[in-house]
């Protein structure tokens, strides 16, 4: 029996991999006009950094991907990439760059062991961006714009920013409270992640898919109704720097970010394209007050967001937009006879080494063949040599666009080539 691939993963394969290195150079591209700088940090971590970053949450609980090394310790693949940011900007000390904030971005392979389904994988990749040591809302309004334009710097115009904000320390206690008292009567009636959540973290039953649709949950009371004045100002700020910048947005009361580290601001971007399905969240997240310090850092703030490139690329295909990804060879070279194979192999490498795309023919296959196989990878242009031009030192070149054909020398190839034009 042949090996699969396991469940839950894809490969990639040559023809989509221009797609991904567009899209993902796109997005680095806009960090870098940010000035965000990137972070690589490594594929497993030890288990214990991401329950101090969310002990109840469905990731930590149900889908880490976690085992023992031959030491005995316990480690895991990263599910997400903000835990791994942030133990790195601790443990290298990176509060203490003299240039603050600190603006970084990732971009990996992360692992949740969850039901694969359309736009959702075992092993995907994620793009994210955490901005570190400011508490400025300006910072909340620039990482949502670096967010909005990745999406939009690709052609995507069916989008949809819901925003709101989990208030602070003071008024997160406060809601708490209240969320305990709302649902404790009939916990009962909930599934047990929900009853497992009462206590340690109630802001997650609102984010319960099984129980939406209960009653309680449409009676729950509002974060906003128990913001301090600090929280609700920080939030008008946030908005008030979004109109500026021209960035539509929804305000849902009842948006919770799926991870215990956040407080203020969270958001979400969505497709609302036709036929897209029915997870419609391209990318989440917000500001993480707090998580700098549970990591042994001191008192940092944080903001940030991560996108999934599956689902990017699922929302073009839903757009219907088509990434013009496929690279022409500059010049496909054709060696016809034995004595030729040497000298157009060499003629092959001075091309690479002068910059140009190129190939040749490895098959041994007749003139004809090679210079369909030259128009199958759209090359620009066909340089061909046999015997008679090894002895006349000259290279016939063929334009594939006109028809056109010059000889060049081949003692002089590269810089007569040149001025055909690449």
């Amino acid at each position: 029996m042949a090996i699969q691939i396991p469940r839950g993963t894809q490969d990639i394969l040559p023809s989509q991999v221009g797609t991904w290195e567009l899209i993902e150079n796109k997005a680095k591209e806009i960090c870098h006009k940010y000035q965000y700088k990137e972070i690589r940090t490594p594929i497993f971590e030890h288990t214990e950094l991401f329950h101090k970053s969310g002990e109840t949450t469905d990731i930590v609980q149900k889908e880490m991907y976690s085992f023992k090394d031959r030491g005995d310790r316990d480690l895991t693949l990263r599910p997400e990439g903000t835990p791994a940011v942030v133990r790195s900007y601790v443990e290298n000390k990176m509060y203490g760059d003299p240039n603050q904030p600190v603006k970084l971005f990732y971009n990996g392979p992360m692992f949740r062991y969850e039901r694969p389904q359309a736009g959702r994988y075992r092993q995907f990749v994620q793009f994210g961006v955490e901005a570190l040591g400011s508490q400025d809302p300006a910072i909340d309004a620039e990482v949502i714009s670096l967010a909005m334009e990745v999406y939009q710097s690709l052609g995507l115009k069916h989008l949809k920013l819901v925003i709101n904000s989990l208030g602070d320390k003071e008024s997160r206690i406060a809601h708490r409270e209240a969320l305990i008292k709302h649902f404790k009567p009939r916990i009962h009636e909930f599934c047990a992640d929900c009853q497992n959540r009462l206590e340690k973290n109630p802001l997650r039953i609102l984010d319960c898919k099984k129980d939406r649709d209960h009653e309680l949950m449409k009676s729950a009371p509002p974060i906003f109704e128990f913001f301090n004045e600090e929280s609700k100002q920080y939030f008008d700020q946030v908005l008030a720097y979004l109109d500026a910048l021209g960035i539509a947005y929804e305000v849902d009361p009842t948006l919770v970010r799926g991870l215990d580290y956040y407080n203020h601001t969270a958001f979400e971007i969505m497709s609302n394209a036709e036929g897209f399905g029915a997870i419609t969240t391209l990318c989440g997240g917000g500001r993480y007050n707090g998580l700098v310090q549970e990591m042994g850092g001191p008192e940092t703030p944080g903001m940030g967001f991560a996108l999934s490139i599956e689902r990017l690329i699922a929302a073009l295909d839903a757009e219907g937009i088509t990434l013009q990804t496929e690279a022409k060879v500059d010049c496909y070279v054709v060696a016809l006879g034995d004595e030729a194979k040497i000298p157009a192999m060499v003629l092959l490498q001075q091309l690479r080494k002068a910059g140009y795309s190129a190939d040749k023919d490895y098959l041994d296959r007749k003139m004809k063949a090679q210079l369909k196989a030259a128009d199958r990878m759209k090359a620009k242009f066909v340089a061909i040599l046999g015997e008679d031009e090894i002895k006349m030192n000259k290279v016939v070149v063929k334009n594939m666009e006109n028809g056109e054909q010059v000889e060049l020398s081949i003692s002089n190839f590269i810089s007569e080539f040149e001025r055909l034009g690449r």
